[in-house]
């Protein structure tokens, strides 16, 4: 199996069965999807806010169409040796391979290239202006970094559409294949509890496809690969290489400490097996203090995740507030932030006397910031501080593990 090319280096890894992959969004564009991978008789172990690292493949269309820009022939079985001096290792990655097995499995052929790649391949564009852009791109000056901003990075051009866009830029695949960077695993917060689910792994994703600058339509390797797995095709389970990494996102010691989860789309993921582990201590008798969730979509119709079951866990009193913004079903737009402001007081009373723990999940340039401000000015208006000291209660509060973040960009 091609995929074991980095699983060597995690202790426990496995090739694990999709069991489950069905489509979460009840309407819309966007392709949201839960995902659960079986996790049987393995020693795979997961706590509730661990995180799930997935090791995709590229797509074969944006492969073959890299051989065809190139001109050569993807199957040619290949040995490539390892030309940084200062790498123990002989080859750039498993050898002997072929052009198809490394641009698939090995090397991320998707990300906008970084300045070195572009400066490095520079010499291989015939037309002097062509060669020019290039150093320049990857040059410090102003100018050059203005260039590479627009062309490269705003525009979203991976490697196969600078080739495209660049006609006379021919490099030969083997210093391509050497200076492109290696395909990454990449990690989802766990949507399950071990308690409830011990034998599988929920992911939930939003699947990522846009439209460039350029007019062409780009997919996230993960998210794609990820959706086209069918649980069965053609006879054949469907599997996903995968580990655990553990996370410091974690439920308070005590089950009595009230816990506030705050997580707008995909956020909901980590809350979820918070939530089924909560609903678990209270069967068992323990002693579960609040469960309050801040959760936003953007219309109640379309995007509310999981809406089922969180209503169900309301019923039960395992969530013992259900706050729901729907950003996009009124004129103006409701955020989570704005639903903290509007409960700032019972918000207060949790955090301030009664010990809650707060958890963010989700966007970190927008969302966990507004959440953020929103805290302070609770704290400095219900606190009696200045905005200095709020700042500073919240600070204190995520260096006692009170306030837990896992956010992404």
């Amino acid at each position: 199996n091609c995929n074991s090319r980095s699983l060597k280096k995690y202790e426990t890894q496995l090739n694990a069965q999709i069991t489950v992959n069905r489509r979460l969004n009840k309407a819309g564009d966007r392709h949201l999807m839960h995902l659960e991978l079986d996790i049987t008789g393995s020693k795979i172990r997961y706590e509730s806010g661990d995180h799930v690292a997935v090791f995709p493949t590229n797509d074969s269309a944006l492969v073959n169409k890299l051989g065809q820009v190139l001109g050569v022939d993807l199957d040619l079985v290949i040995s490539l040796n390892n030309l940084d001096e200062e790498s123990n290792k002989k080859h750039p990655f498993p050898c002997p391979t072929t052009y198809r097995t490394a641009l698939t499995h090995y090397l991320d052929i998707s990300h906008p290239p970084r300045t070195n790649v572009l400066y490095e391949l520079a010499q291989y564009a015939s037309d002097p202006k062509d060669q020019e852009n290039m150093r320049k791109m990857a040059s410090s000056s102003p100018e050059g970094k203005a260039l590479y901003q627009s062309w490269v990075l705003e525009s979203c051009r991976n490697i196969l559409a600078i080739l495209e866009d660049m006609p006379s830029l021919k490099p030969p695949i083997d210093h391509l294949c050497e200076l492109l960077p290696r395909l990454q695993a990449r990690y989802y917060s766990i949507a399950s509890s071990s308690k409830v689910h011990p034998n599988s792994i929920h992911i939930c994703a939003v699947v990522v496809e846009y439209q460039t600058k350029t007019g062409r339509v780009n997919k996230g390797v993960a998210t794609n690969w990820l959706k086209n797995k069918l649980v069965t095709d053609n006879g054949h389970k469907a599997t996903v290489p995968m580990y655990i990494r553990k996370s410091q996102f974690r439920l308070p010691f005590k089950a009595s400490n009230p816990v506030i989860m705050i997580g707008p789309g995909t956020g909901i993921a980590p809350f979820m097996g918070f939530i089924q582990e909560r609903g678990w201590l209270k069967e068992q008798g323990k002693d579960v203090g609040e469960t309050v969730l801040y959760y936003g979509c953007r219309h109640k119709m379309e995007d509310y995740l999981y809406q089922e079951e969180l209503e169900e866990a309301e019923q039960k009193v395992v969530i013992t507030q259900l706050n729901v913004a729907f950003s996009r079903d009124q004129e103006h737009k409701v955020y989570v932030q704005h639903l903290l402001k509007n409960n700032k007081e019972n918000l207060w009373k949790l955090i301030h006397l009664e010990n809650a723990h707060i958890y963010v999940c989700g966007d970190a340039r927008n969302m966990a910031k507004d959440v953020q401000t929103a805290l302070h000015e609770i704290a400095e208006e219900l606190g009696d501080m200045t905005r200095t000291q709020a700042t500073d209660y919240i600070k204190k509060l995520m260096t006692k593990g009170r306030y837990s973040q896992d956010v992404w960009s």
